[in-house]
């Protein structure tokens, strides 16, 4: 499913339509400071991606305040953290892959991802996104409960519809762990 995403290019274009809509906001607030937030993108060179819509990924949305230079980086479907490989491989490939599972050297040839990086995905999946704020927050929100061993394949199972939207659904779950927290000062405390 997957490969047939990352060579449809309607699907890739919703994607950046959608990070366009969730930098909006983000881009319309003011900064605490006062000042107004200007386009400051962080360049990326993203793997995983087809060569024919590279441009439109090459970039992450970001601001930066134009008088305390702070950036707020938008939340995004595209990119999960700092990862160099599109979020939808991120999800769709870190299944339970080894190297003997088949046609698994095939795909890391043609998606240009060494195994290694496919076991570190499965393992982050399995032992570390766990622990998240984000899974700590929200896991008790899907019923039958999500089996942990079986990350992300069974998490995409619990959004309904035809694969592409439950991959879609579940990127836009993931986005709070595409940016750094924002810390909130209140007064008094």
């Amino acid at each position: 499913m997957c490969h047939n995403l990352l060579q449809d290019p309607n699907f890739l274009r919703w994607l950046v339509r959608i990070d366009q809509e969730l930098a909006a906001p983000i881009h319309a607030e003011p900064c605490p400071c006062g000042g107004i937030r200007h386009r400051a993108n962080y360049p990326r060179k993203p793997r995983g991606c087809p060569p024919s819509i590279r441009d439109q990924f090459a970039s992450r949305l970001s601001f930066c305040c134009n008088r305390c230079r702070k950036r707020a980086t938008a939340p995004s479907v595209r990119f999960l953290g700092r990862r160099v490989y599109l979020a939808l491989v991120v999800v769709m490939k870190a299944s339970r892959l080894t190297a003997k599972t088949p046609g698994v050297g095939q795909m890391c040839d043609q998606l240009a991802i060494p195994l290694r990086t496919l076991q570190r995905w499965r393992a982050w999946w399995v032992q570390n996104f766990p622990l998240t704020p984000l899974w700590q927050a929200r896991c008790d929100r899907f019923l039958p409960p999500v089996a942990h061993d079986e990350l992300p394949e069974s998490l995409l199972a619990r959004f309904l519809g035809p694969p592409a939207s439950r991959l879609l659904h579940a990127l836009v779950f993931l986005t709070p762990l595409t940016v750094r927290p924002r810390i909130t000062l209140h007064e008094g405390r």
